[in-house]
């Protein structure tokens, strides 16, 4: 059984790699297209060059880093890679008398295998950053930021990620195959969390939030939240442009914690009037509830993955597929193994989670345009893609897996029926 399992895992991974990369070519020969006539005044001839070549290049570099990514694990697997980790762990922190605790022995290897991988993939970040991006004018990120973003980013994977992990391994120890009604819950107290105070603190580990300055912007925001009933008591500036030129706008929060950000690279870009209705396209997310049913629908996959690593939880067949015995990694390695196992069933409910989320794109622009103004809504949407350098006639297959957000071309035909 132990080989059965081992050999369809590695049916899982290739054909998750040769997915992506049927998509990747059929997207990227799908871009050279001509423009839509709603698109052409976007870009002129010299800047629409830059854009596709901007893509290809991005297509190129990633299909480096993910066959990298690829020929990494599937080595890691032949030649028993993970079960050496396992083994040293065991034997230099633990002894037969006194084996490590399992707890412990997770968070070890967990720990050892998501660092050894960030680390191996800090070039091929910095050749993003500092090369593609900087090539194509995106990139205002110094060494000294991304060193410190980076150990910053570290250090909350080890608070974090190792607490959420720990408190998972004595879950499943503890309660055994009904270990997931307690984690589902646990897991959802978390989640709840995060997105309540995500901006408040983890956003300042990285980027300074300041007050919109009054003036004719903020007057202007004030007096469309009032006019559709949005409570808002202030609207935050992040500095994005430390890091980078593209511009942005986010909605978090629940309840009193939700908030408002602003990129300084789109006050910069965009008149009053566009951002305005930028955030009339944000707020029509709150009104419409969509916060809320993305957290529970995220919350029910996160059930449905708990449970079904209930039943499978203490097979001895998951570890053994590594060539780990059980008793060293019955906890740990099994939920190793089920994360990739589960990987096909979780890529299907993503792309379920994706036509939602257009769903909520379109409702969202659709408030937009009727409360405030498509026409302005428009103009912003055009102004980003321009400056973020968009792929405009994306494959309809890879938009189907992949967007969270329809293309522009349908979002503008869609406003514009509104309008009619």
């Amino acid at each position: 059984m132990a080989s059965t399992i081992f050999g369809i895992i590695i049916a899982v991974l290739v054909f998750d790699y040769a997915l992506e990369r049927i998509l990747d070519l059929l997207n990227a020969k799908h871009r050279v297209q001509e423009l839509p006539i709603e698109l052409q005044d976007i870009y002129n001839a010299e800047e629409y060059a830059k854009q596709q070549q901007y893509e290809q290049t991005k297509t190129q570099f990633g299909f480096i880093t993910a066959s990298f990514s690829f020929i990494l694990i599937l080595g890691m697997l032949l030649f028993d890679g993970f079960a050496v980790i396992d083994t040293y762990i065991y034997s230099s922190f633990g002894t037969p008398q006194e084996p490590l605790n399992h707890i412990l022995g997770g968070l070890l290897f967990f720990g050892i295998v998501m660092f050894a991988s960030d680390i191996l993939g800090i070039p091929f970040e910095m050749y993003s950053t500092f090369v593609i991006e900087e090539k194509f004018g995106f990139n205002k990120t110094k060494p000294k930021i991304f060193v410190f973003d980076k150990l910053k980013s570290w250090l909350l994977s080890i608070l974090l990620g190792g607490g959420i992990l720990a408190a998972l391994l004595f879950l499943i120890s503890y309660f055994g195959n009904y270990f997931w009604v307690y984690a589902w819950i646990f897991v959802a107290l978390i989640m709840i969390a995060i997105t309540m105070f995500y901006s408040t603190l983890i956003v300042p580990l990285f980027n300074k939030q300041t007050p919109l300055e009054e003036g004719d912007l903020k007057q202007a925001i004030f007096e469309f939240s009032s006019k559709v009933g949005f409570k808002l008591d202030n609207i935050f500036v992040i500095d994005g442009s430390k890091r980078s030129t593209k511009a942005n706008a986010y909605f978090s929060g629940l309840g009193a914690k939700k908030r408002i950000v602003l990129y300084d690279t789109l006050i910069q870009e965009m008149t009053t009037e566009e951002i305005v209705a930028v955030l009339a396209h944000e707020i029509g997310h709150y009104k419409k509830k969509h916060t809320r049913t993305m957290i529970v629908a995220s919350l029910l996959q996160m059930g449905l993955l708990l449970y079904i690593f209930g039943l499978f939880v203490n097979s001895p067949w998951l570890t053994e597929a590594l060539g780990i015995p059980y008793e060293q990694g019955k906890y740990h390695i099994a939920l190793f193994v089920f994360s990739i196992l589960y990987s096909p069933l979780s890529f299907i409910i993503s792309i379920g989670m994706n036509i939602l989320s257009r769903k909520h794109e379109f409702e969202a622009d659709a408030f937009a345009s009727q409360q405030y103004s498509g026409e302005y809504l428009e103009q912003s949407l055009r102004k980003l893609s321009k400056r973020n350098l968009s792929n405009l006639t994306p494959h309809p297959l890879y938009v189907f897996f992949y967007y969270s957000h329809p293309p522009l071309l349908q979002r503008i035909r869609a406003m514009r029926s509104i309008k009619k």
